[in-house]
C-alpha cells in the first residue's frame, strides 16, 4: 500500500486560486488579524507532516488489533496513545477552538483540511478529536461561562476527550423517545441515569478524562422532542481548582464489534445516577445539540472524501506499477512482458472516477466551510442569513453525497487490485469497509435526503434552493466565452435541477409520499450538479495555466470527464424522481 501524502497542492489551488479565501477573511473582521494565506499554509504543511509521518502508519495495525474491553477499561491499539499526545501536543484538536480558551482559532474552511488529512491517515484515529471538537461547539455555544471556563481548555489541548451520547437502543433517529433522565438536585446539578449505545469514544485510554454530553429528559418534560434537555456529564468529576476528583457514577458496558473502523471504541455507556450540568436552557437540548451538528454531519462527509483520497493514492501507483496484457492500441511499455494497468481503458474509467470525485469532493466541502465561517464570523446580518441558509441546505448533500461517492470510490480502487484488493494485507478492503459507517451514522444518508427534500426544499418554499441555483446562474452569466465548455452543461444542469425542484414542490402538495420518494435521487442529481458548480469554478482558475503546470493540465482534463462522464447521470436520476410514489406502494407488506 502507498505512504499516505497529504494532497497540499491541491488544498492551496483549492483554497487560494478557486475560492481565494484569503479575501474572504479580510472581510470578516473577527479573522482578519487570525490568519491570511501565509499562515492557513505553514498550518497545512505542518499538519500533513503529523498526519502521514505520526497517524497513517497505525491505520493498517489499529485494523488488525481494534479495541479491547476488559471489566469496563477500553485499551486503544498499540501506538495511539502516543500518537494522540504528538496530535495534542501539536495544537491540532484545538484548531478551530476558541482562542479565549486555548483554540487556535481557525476558521472551518482551514479545519476541514486538517480533517481531511488525519481521517485519510486514519479514520479510526480522526474520531476521538472530531468527537471532542464537537463536544467543545456546544459548550462554547451554550454551556455558562463557569462550564466553558473549567472545561475547553483542557478539552481544546486535547488533556480530556469528548463524547456526543444521542442514541439508545430504541431511539435512533427518533431522538424524541429517549428514556434516559435527569433528577435535578439541590446543589443545581443532575443526576443523569440511562443507557446509551454507539457512543465513538465513550471509553478509552488517551486521555485522563472524558466530558460526555447528554440527551436526557427531566421528569416533568413534555413528551417528544421538546422535551429533551442536554447535560455535561464528566467520566471524571473536576474540584472546583480544576484537579480531578472522584470517578462519576458512570461506565462503559462493551464495546461494538464492527465492520470497519475497529480502532475506534464504539462503546454502550451506562449512566448510574452519573452527576451532570444542565447545558443551555431546560427542554432545548436538541437546539444546543444542532449547534454542531453542521459541522459534524459536514465532517463525516469529509471522512468519506478521506477515504476516497486514501484509496485513490494506493490504486494510482498500483495502476502504474502492475503489468498485465498490452494496451488496445499495442505495447506501450515493449521493455516489459505487459503494459501497466492503467493503459487500459476500464481501468482509466476508474482512476479518472476517483480523481473527479475527490477533487470535486474537496471543492464542495471547502465551499460549505466557507458557509459556516460567514455565517459565524460575517457583521453583516443580510450575509450571515444567506450563509446560514446555504448552509442548512447543502449539509445533507454534503454528509450524504460525499459518503455515497466515497464508498464508489473506495470499490473502484479496491477493483483496481483485482484480487489483491480483497486482501487485508493490500490495504484497500480496509477503506470499504471503514467507508460504509460514514453512510450511516450522524444520521443515515436516507435522512439526509428526507432532511434536504422535506426541510430545506419544500421546508422554505424553494427560497433556500433559490440561493444556490441563482448563483451559478450569475457564475454562467459572467463567465468568459472561452469556458462555454463547461458552462453551457453546467446551465443545463442547473436548469434541470430547477424544473425537478419544481415537480417535487408541485407534487408534494397532493400526496406527502412524493417527498420521501423522490428523495435520494433528488439529493444525488443536486450534488452531482454542485459539483458541477465546483468543476466549473476549477476549470475557470486553471484554464490558461496548462503550460506553466502539468498540476493545470490534469486539472482541466479531470474537468472534461468529470462533464463528459459523470454528470449526465443526472438524467437517469431525474426520471427516477418524475416516475413519483406510486410504484412504492403498489405491494402490501405481505407481499414483501
Amino acid at each position: 500500500m502507498a505512504d499516505y501524502k497529504a494532497p497540499l497542492r491541491d488544498m492551496r489551488f483549492v483554497l487560494n486560486e478557486v475560492f481565494e479565501v484569503s479575501k474572504l477573511w479580510a472581510e470578516l473582521p473577527a479573522l482578519a488579524d487570525v490568519v491570511d494565506e501565509e499562515t492557513a499554509n505553514a498550518i497545512l504543511e505542518e499538519a500533513g507532516k503529523v498526519t502521514a509521518g505520526s497517524i497513517a502508519p497505525l491505520n493498517r495495525s489499529g485494523d488488525e488489533e481494534g479495541c479491547s474491553w476488559d471489566n469496563g477499561v477500553v485499551k486503544t491499539p498499540a501506538g495511539f496513545p502516543e500518537a494522540y499526545r504528538t496530535y495534542a501536543e501539536g495544537g491540532w484538536v484545538g484548531v478551530g477552538g476558541a482562542p479565549e480558551f486555548g483554540g487556535m482559532g481557525m476558521p472551518k474552511v482551514i479545519g476541514a483540511q486538517v480533517e481531511e488529512m488525519v481521517n485519510s491517515a486514519s479514520l479510526s484515529f480522526g474520531l476521538y478529536p472530531m468527537l471532542t471538537s464537537g463536544a467543545c461547539l456546544s459548550i462554547l455555544n451554550h454551556a455558562s461561562e463557569d462550564l466553558k471556563a473549567q472545561y475547553l481548555p483542557n478539552m481544546y489541548t486535547g488533556v480530556w476527550a469528548g463524547s456526543m451520547c444521542l442514541t439508545e437502543p430504541h431511539a435512533g433517529t427518533d431522538l424524541g423517545i429517549i428514556r434516559t433522565k435527569a433528577e435535578p438536585q439541590a446543589d443545581g446539578s443532575y443526576k443523569i441515569s440511562g443507557t446509551k449505545i454507539f457512543i465513538t469514544g465513550g471509553e478509552h485510554d488517551l486521555t485522563e478524562n472524558i466530558i460526555h454530553l447528554v440527551l436526557a429528559k427531566l421528569p416533568d418534560a413534555p413528551a417528544g422532542p421538546k422535551g429533551i434537555s442536554l447535560f455535561l456529564v464528566p467520566k471524571v468529576m473536576v474540584n472546583a481548582d480544576g484537579s480531578l476528583g472522584e470517578k462519576n457514577a458512570l461506565g462503559c458496558g462493551s464495546i461494538e464489534h464492527k465492520m470497519g473502523i475497529k480502532a475506534s471504541a464504539t462503546c454502550v455507556m451506562n449512566f448510574d445516577g452519573a452527576t451532570g450540568y444542565l447545558i443551555g436552557e431546560v427542554n432545548k437540548g436538541l437546539a444546543a445539540m444542532f449547534t454542531m451538528m453542521n459541522y459534524e454531519r459536514l465532517g463525516v462527509g469529509i471522512q468519506g472524501l478521506s477515504l476516497g483520497e486514501r484509496s485513490y493514492q494506493n490504486a494510482i501507483e498500483y495502476a502504474r506499477e502492475r503489468i498485465q496484457s498490452r494496451a488496445p492500441t499495442g505495447p506501450v511499455a515493449k521493455d516489459k512482458a505487459a503494459d501497466p494497468i492503467i493503459v487500459h481503458p476500464d481501468v482509466r474509467r476508474m482512476l479518472l472516477t476517483m480523481k473527479a470525485l475527490n477533487e470535486g469532493g474537496r471543492a464542495f466541502s471547502s465551499y460549505v466551510a466557507m458557509q459556516l465561517d460567514t455565517a459565524k464570523y460575517s457583521e453583516d446580518k443580510a450575509t450571515a442569513q444567506r450563509a446560514e441558509e446555504l448552509v442548512a441546505l447543502l449539509t445533507p448533500v454534503a454528509k450524504a453525497f460525499l459518503t455515497d461517492m466515497a464508498l464508489e470510490t473506495t470499490v473502484h480502487g479496491q477493483q483496481i487490485f483485482g484480487g489483491h484488493g480483497f486482501i487485508r494485507e493490500w490495504g484497500q478492503e480496509q477503506l470499504v469497509r471503514d467507508c460504509r459507517i460514514t453512510q450511516i451514522y450522524e444520521g443515515t444518508n436516507g435522512i439526509q435526503s428526507l432532511d434536504l427534500m422535506g426541510r430545506k426544499i419544500v421546508g422554505s418554499g424553494g427560497s433556500y434552493y433559490k440561493h444556490f441555483a441563482d448563483e451559478i446562474k450569475a457564475f454562467v452569466a459572467s463567465a468568459d466565452a472561452s469556458l462555454s465548455e463547461f458552462t453551457q452543461p453546467l446551465a443545463a444542469a442547473v436548469e434541470s435541477l430547477d424544473g425537478l425542484t419544481a415537480w417535487v414542490l408541485d407534487s408534494a402538495k397532493g400526496n406527502p409520499n412524493e417527498i420521501g420518494a423522490a428523495s435520494v435521487e433528488y439529493l444525488q442529481a443536486f450534488g452531482y450538479t454542485a459539483y458541477a458548480y465546483m468543476w466549473a469554478l476549477m476549470a475557470r482558475a486553471a484554464q490558461g495555466k496548462e503550460g506553466q503546470d502539468e498540476f493545470y493540465a490534469s486539472k482541466l482534463g479531470t474537468a472534461r470527464f468529470y462533464f463528459a462522464r459523470l454528470l449526465p447521470r443526472i438524467h437517469s436520476l431525474s426520471a427516477s424522481v418524475k416516475a413519483g410514489s406510486e410504484s412504492l406502494y403498489l405491494l402490501d407488506a405481505a407481499q414483501f
